[in-house]
């Protein structure tokens, strides 16, 4: 999975700079992030407890069920053992809320730093770069969280996504099905595998 995600990766890559001087779709799906309201991360073994709760939400009978265990996944995820790391994410999500994205990045270069095993670190700077259009950065971060936690439904997402706008629809429609079978209960995600499956099974016949 994680050679074949890095592939994506670069083909994406060699037409990243055409693409983002294309227009978007403004109502285009936006990659998984999580929510403001967290629980409290488990204690316990870190790896055991996301086997657990990503074993239980590939088998949740409802999206309520799905949504609690995937926050309680990105509890996890979110949770570092840095008191230094997690005191500048806060501060991260305040200058993304603000919509000040260098402010952002260079919060997150100081916390990556500190912590390159941070994964949601590596995750939360893609979506900043993908906020600012560039797909070449996000990609490249992308691979990094990936390669670190291949189960991760909002980079998976992030990628699909991507892939789309970049005119890759066959790849993006492989991510983001990979990110289905992880989380079945994805949000907007089913929809857009529905469009895509659509227009490219079409394409094959």
């Amino acid at each position: 999975m994680i050679r074949l995600v890095a592939l994506l990766i670069l083909v994406a890559l060699t037409w990243v700079v055409p693409a983002c001087a294309e227009a978007v779709d403004p109502e285009a799906v936006r990659p998984v992030e999580p929510p403001s309201n967290l629980p409290r991360a488990q204690h316990g073994d870190r790896t055991q407890n996301l086997d657990r709760l990503f074993e239980a939400l590939k088998i949740a009978p409802d999206e309520e069920s799905a949504k609690y265990i995937e926050n309680r996944i990105w509890a996890i995820w979110l949770s570092s053992s840095s008191d230094t790391a997690n005191l500048l994410m806060g501060r991260v999500k305040t200058a993304v809320d603000a919509q000040e994205y260098d402010l952002a990045i260079k919060l997150l270069d100081a916390i990556l730093d500190i912590k390159p095993d941070f994964v949601e670190a590596w995750n939360r700077r893609a979506t900043v770069y993908y906020a600012k259009k560039d797909f070449g950065r996000a990609l490249s971060d992308i691979q990094q969280v990936l390669a670190r936690e291949p189960r991760h439904f909002g980079a998976l997402s992030g990628l699909g996504i991507i892939l789309q706008e970049l005119g890759d629809e066959k790849h993006a429609l492989e991510v983001l099905r990979r990110a289905l079978a992880i989380h079945p209960h994805l949000e907007r995600i089913p929809d857009l595998v529905k469009k895509l499956s659509d227009k490219v099974d079409g394409r094959d016949i």
